[in-house]
């Protein structure tokens, strides 16, 4: 990828690593999920799945709820499901900060990121690699708090990145300040220390990462992350 990026003022932007709780020991997932706070994750990332949207289930809201009231961290939740409408109410209670829904999923997402809204959460959609950016954003932005790029084919953790899907970060980012817009871009799938620089210097400002979190040192494995966002950072200020 070598697509020029100009930043200003990038080392006072603030990058947030969330852990992926799809990736944890599910035996161990409060502790685990503690641990990655304690560790210095910005917050959560709770995937959910029907079985519908995409092939595996995974778990719902009274799960998320209650990792939320053991680690008191902010939760996003990704909701990767047909009819995403149908759970609102069921993820606000549980406490999450926000809500991502799949433009591929639902036929009015306008109204979606608007029910989300009413219901005082962060609106956010998720894209596919496959799904085209401009006429998705154009008529949303000013319902959207994020923008979930999928950098894998959703459904399942620990797949290697689509180098291809890393433009989009880049694109959304150039749409998000033609726009004069502001909201997170967020990345999900094959997030590592290797490649965590590059995604930043993209425009990247949120970080899902499951399996280069869970797998191993967890307090390692963060503060490896949290090296590479920095020097992604200096690296964009070097440039400039």
């Amino acid at each position: 990828m070598t697509t020029n990026i100009s930043t200003e003022n990038s080392t006072d932007r603030k990058i947030k690593i969330l852990p992926s709780l799809l990736a944890a020991d599910f035996l161990k997932l409060g502790e685990q999920a503690k641990e990655a706070m304690d560790s210095g994750a910005d917050g959560l990332h709770a995937d959910i799945m029907d079985g519908h949207f995409v092939p595996p289930i995974t778990y719902g809201a009274e799960i998320t709820k209650t990792v939320i009231e053991h680690t008191r961290a902010r939760v996003d939740a990704h909701l990767m499901v047909d009819n995403p409408q149908k759970l609102f109410n069921d993820f606000k209670e549980a406490g999450v900060c926000g809500i991502t829904i799949h433009a591929e999923a639902v036929n009015h997402l306008h109204r979606y990121l608007g029910m989300i809204r009413e219901l005082g959460l962060e609106a956010g959609i998720a894209l596919n690699p496959a799904t085209a950016i401009t006429e998705t954003l154009r008529y949303t932005i000013p319902l959207v708090d994020r923008v979930l790029i999928m950098t894998v084919n959703p459904g399942w953790g620990g797949q290697p990145l689509i180098l291809e899907a890393m433009e989009k970060i880049h694109i959304v980012n150039r749409i998000m300040h033609a726009k004069k817009a502001h909201f997170e871009i967020q990345v999900d799938g094959g997030v590592n220390a290797h490649i965590a620089g590059e995604l930043v210097r993209l425009g990247a400002t949120e970080l899902v990462a499951g399996t280069a979190v869970f797998k191993g040192d967890i307090r390692e494995n963060i503060s490896k992350l949290r090296r590479a966002v920095e020097k992604g950072l200096r690296n964009i200020d070097e440039k400039n």
